[in-house]
């Protein structure tokens, strides 16, 4: 496993992120304790969830399923950073999602309580809140630090002037700031190169993508139609995203095959080989997925590579303003 620091702080952490969004609701707790256990196996010590995953009427279970693994001790949680996210809403009352202060203080005690440790490595805000002023996040951020119940503080699906925005008030108030944004960011899906990954790369924040494989698109998802053995519906909506990419996706998988490379191997290596790049996310339903996701570390794309696949998903052609103006 390589290991890298996230973003301008001296945290080490694995370049890949183990995501545990399906623990829950298409893992079961045995099999994600092996894949957890796996992981470490592996190398990854880096763990993402969410305080809303499970969803719905179980939205905290995947929390819950890290907490018991982490109570069977071995070193796991020492072993493990740990990656949690708060502002969906937990329940149907006032206040119960969101970045109030009164939230972020309810919202880290409760993840607390379900993963059954006394502190968050990376706390990261799901989402930015317009309602709330930065001043006031900050300052229940703090608190939390004091108390030492998190270390880190993260963004998840900013705007590149959002970053500017929290940076700015933390460093009036002398604070470290954000330190994380995780996007959605894969071969498809690049509209973060505009603004998100400049302003990440300007204020040293380290970058965890999500949907490496924009859900499954990226994963050989013609040659499994092909075969029947597609894990994913490719009806509906899923139908309508393979028609619109239809001819990328050909050529993407048409130059991975010549390769000898599985799909989602290489999706996961071209992630690996952008410079704001941290660490992807893996969100591994089974064993073998997991396993499958490792062998991306060791796919090496040379400069002929990467612009052929620059050609196959030509992006929004670079940083703003130069992509679309002079």
């Amino acid at each position: 496993m390589e290991y890298t620091q996230l973003g301008r702080t001296g945290l080490k952490v694995s370049r890949l992120c183990l995501g545990t969004m399906n623990f829950g609701p298409q893992t079961d707790e045995a099999d994600s304790h092996a894949i957890m256990d796996a992981a470490h196996a592996h190398g990854i010590n880096f763990f993402d969830t969410a305080n809303v995953y499970g969803w719905g009427e179980n939205r905290g279970r995947t929390e819950e399923i890290i907490g018991t693994w982490f109570a069977q001790n071995g070193g796991r949680r020492e072993r493990t950073v740990l990656a949690t996210k708060l502002y969906g809403d937990m329940g149907d009352w006032p206040n119960e999602g969101k970045l109030s202060a009164l939230n972020i203080r309810r919202a880290c005690d409760a993840s607390l309580r379900r993963m059954q440790t006394d502190y968050i490595d990376l706390y990261q805000m799901h989402h930015i809140d317009r309602a709330t002023p930065w001043d006031e996040i900050w300052e229940a951020m703090d608190v939390l630090r004091q108390q030492g119940k998190i270390l880190y503080v993260g963004s998840s699906n900013f705007a590149g002037w959002h970053i500017a925005q929290g940076q700015e008030a933390a460093r009036r108030r002398g604070g470290l700031g954000l330190v994380s944004e995780q996007s959605i960011y894969n071969l498809i899906e690049r509209t973060v190169e505009l603004e998100v990954l400049p302003a990440a790369q300007h204020y040293g924040l380290g970058v965890i993508p999500w949907s490496p494989l924009h859900g499954g698109l990226l994963g050989g998802v013609l040659r499994k139609e092909a075969e029947g053995s597609a894990a994913r519906s490719t009806t509906g909506r899923a139908a309508d995203a393979i028609g619109k990419h239809r001819p990328a996706i050909e050529a993407w998988e048409a130059w991975c095959a010549a390769r000898g490379e599985d799909p989602a191997d290489v999706a996961l290596a071209w992630l690996l080989h952008q410079p704001a790049v941290t660490a992807p996310i893996i969100g591994p339903r089974t064993m073998a997925q997991l396993d499958g996701g490792v062998r991306a570390l060791d796919i090496t794309l040379d400069a002929t590579a990467l612009t052929a696949l620059d050609e196959i998903f030509p992006g929004p052609g670079g940083t703003a303003p130069e992509a679309y103006a002079w």
